[in-house]
């Protein structure tokens, strides 16, 4: 019985440091505004707690972040600072979850969440998540989310967040 009872834990463990992912590395990312055609590089730090607390500090534009502490999300970009409730803005709300779940691993929830499929395949030594609405895109949800982890260690090393309004950020994790 002591056995059983130690390789349920075990796998409870692997399956909690699976889905409590963190990060502390640097990215860059690339906005593209469709409609206009426009493209944004931008460069930083993000730090994961593998729960509800992001922070992507940006390098270049220097003095820039985006936040999630805890139900708070806080932003300074294109020198507009913000701090919204995602319980009380539900826009907000759909955006801070489906970022927090594409990170931790949780993309059942993200498609859920988002009126969206999943597929996950795998190729080359990547584990590729596809997670692409089924129709109308819920207010403040995402089109599509493309996200590619390294098999070996199970890093995250691309995210690609296209919003319906015809925003894409492609985030290349170092």
């Amino acid at each position: 019985m002591k056995q059983f009872t130690l390789i349920i834990i075990a796998l409870l463990f692997s399956v909690t440091a699976f889905s409590q992912k963190t990060y502390n590395t640097d990215f860059t990312q690339t906005k593209v505004m469709k409609i206009s055609g426009k493209t944004t590089d931008k460069a930083g730090h993000l730090t994961f707690d593998g729960n509800d607390q992001l922070n992507m500090i940006y390098t270049e534009p220097a003095g820039e972040y985006f936040k999630i502490e805890g139900k708070m999300v806080k932003i300074n970009m294109d020198g507009k600072k913000v701090e919204l409730d995602s319980e009380k803005v539900k826009v907000v709300g759909l955006q801070r979850s489906t970022l927090l779940n594409c990170l931790s691993g949780n993309w059942e929830q993200a498609a859920a969440d988002n009126n969206a499929e999943l597929t996950i395949t795998e190729e080359k030594g990547l584990k590729n998540i596809s997670i692409v609405a089924k129709g109308k895109v819920p207010k403040g949800g995402y089109k599509s989310v493309e996200l590619t982890y390294r098999v070996s260690d199970n890093t995250l090393v691309k995210m690609v967040l296209e919003e319906a309004i015809g925003i894409i950020n492609t985030y290349e994790i170092n």
